[in-house]
């Protein structure tokens, strides 16, 4: 499957399982199929919901910083992609 780099991972929050995550290229809508990778990262997820300052959006652009549920951990550092339709 196809992928685009669309982010970094800047901080993980354990308790709530939020990724802070700078928007570096492209954009990142909700109900969009991601996969994160790093040196111990690689699963993919489904954005279920974004954050900017505490306020829900639909689409971040590049330059945003979000906060995103995610399903495991990760780690600053770890790449965020779009996994691309066929």
């Amino acid at each position: 499957m196809a992928e685009e780099r669309v982010g970094e991972v800047m901080k993980y929050f354990s308790k709530p399982s939020v990724a802070a995550v700078k928007i570096v290229e492209g954009t990142l809508s909700v109900g969009d199929r991601i996969r994160f990778t790093g040196h111990t990262t690689d699963f993919e997820d489904t954005v279920d919901s974004m954050e900017i300052n505490n306020e829900k959006i639909e689409k971040a652009q590049a330059g945003d910083y979000i906060g995103i549920k995610v399903a495991d951990r990760v780690r600053p550092g770890d790449e965020m992609f779009k996994v691309l339709p066929d």
